[in-house]
């Protein structure tokens, strides 16, 4: 049986429930990065939720789908790049104590919440594919 999606449904859940933690998340990063990588994030995070809600009321689902995908793999990117250069264990104007078990905590529970998203993308495009809307 094929899941259907609802735009009070799983995916939009997910999104809201990474979204909350992401902007705690960001709300930590370097001044010098709120307005460059953070923003980035937070702009590419909001055109992801644009998309999800405009495929929601397109019949052929193709376009919008490829474009919720890529989104979907920019935001894990710009994630990785925050986490590579160190933001994610950055802390209210200095380093973290156990900078590496905060950042490494903060990273692993964004990317699991980002990978959940993406295997609800994956579901979705597979279920357009098969209802025909690809």
């Amino acid at each position: 049986m094929l899941k259907t999606y609802s735009r009070d449904g799983v995916v939009p859940h997910k999104f809201i429930e990474t979204m909350k933690l992401l902007n705690i998340y960001l709300n930590h990063f370097p001044k010098h990065e709120r307005h460059a990588l953070c923003s980035t994030i937070r702009t590419t995070a909001y055109n992801l939720y644009n998309l999800i809600t405009e495929a929601f009321k397109r019949y052929y689902k193709k376009t919008t789908l490829t474009q919720i995908d890529i989104t979907h793999e920019q935001l894990r990117m710009q994630i990785y790049l925050a986490y590579e250069l160190g933001y994610f264990g950055f802390s209210g104007g200095k380093e973290a104590e156990n900078r590496s078990d905060v950042e490494g905590h903060r990273y692993l529970t964004i990317s699991r919440l980002i990978d959940e998203l993406g295997k609800l993308i994956g579901a979705w495009i597979g279920n357009a594919k098969a209802k025909g809307e690809w």
